[in-house]
């Protein structure tokens, strides 16, 4: 694994902008950076990422069986009671999942450590799958990288491939997420598109604008019925919505399905742990009201993460009498302590590397990086290349 300083494309931004890739760049600074790229060998692809996150992947279905089955842990995770049956109903009639993406702390040498799983929610999808695969073709065409250079990228195949599955024939999805916000909508547009290439009818409302009808059907400001939606909005925040009532009726099938609520909160590293002790990609986890939390604790070396945190907010890293942490608006929901595993640096950034699961299948890599060891929303999002 090896950072590169390459040319960028002198047109970049216009091809960016012509995608739809509006927010390539975020407060005038560059949020898409191709000025370097991160090559990887196909050995540390296959060995070290691609099939570590299978695995990954398989122990984390095991993990929403062991977690719907326990109220201990519904209740650790600071899921409502008054959702569990609805979670168990969705699991138990196997509602399809769409995506996921680890994140995962890698070197160049094995084995990749789990630092969390973005579950329902996961973005720099449409940099990871389009315009990365764009670079590099651009990239080989114009001599910037080799000729030969390849990536570990089939997630937009792997994308209309599980769309086509998921059995939309004459039912029509509809795509949602908030208002205002570029990249979650350039994200949703991106799904749309994957959708319609798998011959799925389709349709747009903001979360804000959609309805209920008489009979307690969701629907859109046309007020056709909803009886299918993909939403980027995260589950936690659902259920507390004025219309969650509505949601346990179970008027719609809804993408990612609620039993994702049990993946993607992090408490899951606790439970991962539990289950799995020892394995080779996770890290030791614990809630932090665990007594055996106390003894990473007393060594003074971990991270502090809380259980619906997001893009980095309220994580703490200490070590060496050290706390790095970003503000934000979680934590009172509680905490778990995780034994910490430094991102590595090169050339005075720290890439963290998200390694993309759709469909249940490894499928893809995007890597963002920091000059800060915490991965925000803000952190850049730099393209790959595999050469041996």
């Amino acid at each position: 694994m090896h950072r590169l300083s390459v040319a960028e494309r002198p047109d970049w931004r216009r091809k960016a902008e012509e995608v739809g890739f509006a927010f390539h760049t975020i407060d005038g600074a560059k949020y898409w950076d191709e000025s370097a790229c991160y090559s990887f060998t196909m050995e540390q692809i296959e060995r070290d990422i691609e099939d570590p996150s299978q695995e990954l992947s398989d122990m984390c279905y095991d993990a929403v069986r062991e977690i719907l089955n326990s109220d201990e842990l519904l209740t650790r995770m600071h899921i409502p009671e008054r959702v569990w049956d609805y979670i168990a109903t969705s699991w138990q009639r196997g509602d399809r999942d769409l995506y996921g993406r680890f994140d995962l702390r890698y070197d160049g040498n094995g084995p990749a450590k789990l630092l969390e799983f973005n579950a329902d929610t996961p973005t720099s999808l449409f940099e990871a799958s389009y315009f990365q695969w764009a670079w590099l073709e651009d990239a080989r065409a114009g001599g910037i990288v080799a000729k030969n250079a390849d990536q570990f990228n089939s997630i937009q195949d792997s994308l209309i491939e599980a769309f086509g599955a998921m059995g939309f024939e004459r039912r029509r999805l509809a795509f949602s997420c908030v208002k205002n916000h570029a990249e979650d909508r350039g994200t949703v547009e991106y799904l749309e598109d994957c959708a319609r290439q798998a011959s799925v009818e389709t349709g747009f409302v903001h979360i804000e604008d959609i309805g209920i009808d008489a009979a307690g059907q969701f629907t859109d400001l046309e007020d056709r019925a909803i009886t299918d939606l993909f939403k980027l909005y995260p589950w936690e925040w659902l259920i507390e919505d004025e219309f969650s009532k509505y949601l346990l009726n179970d008027p719609c099938r809804i993408i990612e399905p609620v039993w994702k609520m049990a993946l993607s909160n992090k408490g899951l590293l606790a439970v991962l742990w539990r289950m799995f002790e020892g394995h080779p990609n996770l890290l030791p986890a614990y809630f932090e009201d665990d007594p055996a939390a106390a003894g990473l604790i007393a060594d003074g070396i971990y991270a502090r993460k809380p259980i619906f945190g997001r893009e980095g907010a309220n994580v703490e890293l200490i070590s060496a009498g050290q706390t790095q942490k970003v503000d934000g608006p979680y934590g009172a929901e509680g905490n778990i302590i995780q034994a910490l595993a430094p991102l590595p640096v090169f050339d005075g950034n720290y890439p963290v590397l998200g390694s993309w699961i759709v469909a249940g299948k490894s499928c893809g890599l995007g890597l963002r990086e920091d000059i800060n060891p915490i991965t925000s929303n803000s952190s850049r999002f730099v393209p790959h290349i595999i050469v041996d």
